[in-house]
């Protein structure tokens, strides 16, 4: 489970991924699987979380990496490679940003 917070040093990373709701839970569904059998297992990885919208248009996902360069040879291995030509082209667009806590509120 992502835990948030300020003083993490790692890299976070938001993907957006623009569907429609035709093909929202087969993106789902391609999502779920890499993230099972390829994403958590890979080298650096802390957590994530997968998220879609109310109008099944949007898909995020959120993850944490303990460090950049970890993320990046995600990308970059075969398997992944094969898996994100797959799932692009389910979707409209695809976008990750990396981005870094700035601050963190809580009840």
């Amino acid at each position: 489970m992502p835990y948030i917070r300020q003083d993490f040093d790692g890299q976070t990373v938001i993907c957006t991924f623009d569907v429609t709701p035709g093909s929202a839970h087969d993106v789902l569904d391609l999502l779920n699987i890499a993230w099972d059998e390829v994403i958590s297992r890979q080298p650096g990885f802390v957590s994530g979380a997968i998220h879609l919208n109310d109008a099944q248009t949007r898909i995020a996902t959120y993850s944490q990496w303990r460090d950049r360069r970890d993320y990046q040879a995600m990308l970059r291995s075969p398997e992944m490679r094969e898996r994100n030509r797959q799932i692009n082209g389910m979707c409209k667009s695809f976008e990750p940003v990396m981005y870094e806590v700035q601050a963190v509120f809580q009840d």
